[in-house]
């Protein structure tokens, strides 16, 4: 699916329609000492097994992320793509 780098959208910071650059979001880095790490970690020693494994479906699509930066004022906005995309987003 492609996507114009630059679109004119609605700031919330400013009130009105300016124009945003767009980019793709990119996912943060998980904390290795986040409570549900640890716990997940401790939960696969041992023989207990796997406490979550590969699952045996896929889904269809990902709602893909864009970053919008408004020219205006530079703050930062997320805006999620409608509906589940089964190609990756492209900013063209």
């Amino acid at each position: 699916m492609k996507y114009p780098k630059e679109s004119n959208t609605y700031c919330p910071t400013c009130k009105k329609h300016t124009k945003h650059k767009v980019k793709l979001a990119s996912k943060g880095a998980a904390r290795p000492m986040a409570i549900g790490t640890r716990k997940h970690e401790r939960s696969l020693l041992g023989h207990g097994g796997k406490r979550a494994g590969e699952k045996t479906v896929k889904k269809q699509g990902k709602r893909q992320k864009i970053m919008m930066e408004c020219t205006v004022c530079k703050k930062k906005h997320e805006r999620v793509i409608g509906a589940r995309t089964r190609k990756k987003l492209e900013i063209a």
